[in-house]
């Protein structure tokens, strides 16, 4: 907790949702545009400049991390969505601990995984995902056009039989199958 630009009780966390270097700065709402002028300002001189949700979604998605409301929520598995190592089945109990248990020991029916186009595309929330028949086997959670990798690429919930690395699968944009690639995260 600290000062900035005369404003007290400042907090400057080391964290980030863009899997680069980053800080997030929590202060009081009244102060925001004050706070806002005094870093911009101060920033200049390093090339800082604001950028939007897009540009920090298309950063968190290049790394792999999981979106609230897209890749995860109240429905979906830590063990779905690969994050099973921050689930500690063994340590205490916790709210659905026997359900993750069992699931654990049986195995899922689904899972997330990254994909890469290859070929041309924009993947996006909700499009289908399907086999090389045509067949339902997925949706994707998040999806954009990476400027680093220069290629489609995004996550999506399919069936644990197509989520092995290397698995071809095939994302629906504007009604035709696009070839897909599944691969592991971060993309870059």
């Amino acid at each position: 907790i600290g000062t900035v630009d005369g404003v007290q009780d400042v907090i400057i966390s080391n964290t980030g949702y863009t899997g680069s270097g980053g800080f997030e700065i929590y202060f009081k709402s009244e102060i925001s545009e004050q706070l806002w002028n005094a870093l911009t300002e101060a920033g200049k001189e390093e090339g800082l400049v604001p950028c939007g949700l897009a540009a920090r979604d298309t950063l968190r998605l290049e790394k792999g991390f999981c979106l609230y409301g897209n890749d995860i929520d109240d429905s979906t598995s830590p063990l779905e969505a690969g994050l099973g190592w921050i689930t500690k089945l063994g340590k205490g109990d916790f709210v659905d601990a026997e359900f993750f248990k069992k699931q654990k020991e049986e195995g899922v029916s689904r899972k997330l995984v990254g994909f890469e186009l290859l070929e041309k595309g924009v993947p996006s929330h909700d499009y289908p995902v399907v086999d090389a028949e045509g067949n339902v086997i997925g949706k994707v959670t998040s999806g954009t056009s990476s400027p680093m990798k220069k290629i489609g690429l995004g996550l999506a919930y399919v069936k644990t039989e197509f989520s092995k690395p290397e698995s071809t699968i095939f994302i629906q944009i504007r009604n035709k199958n696009i070839p897909a690639k599944v691969v592991k995260t971060p993309f870059v």
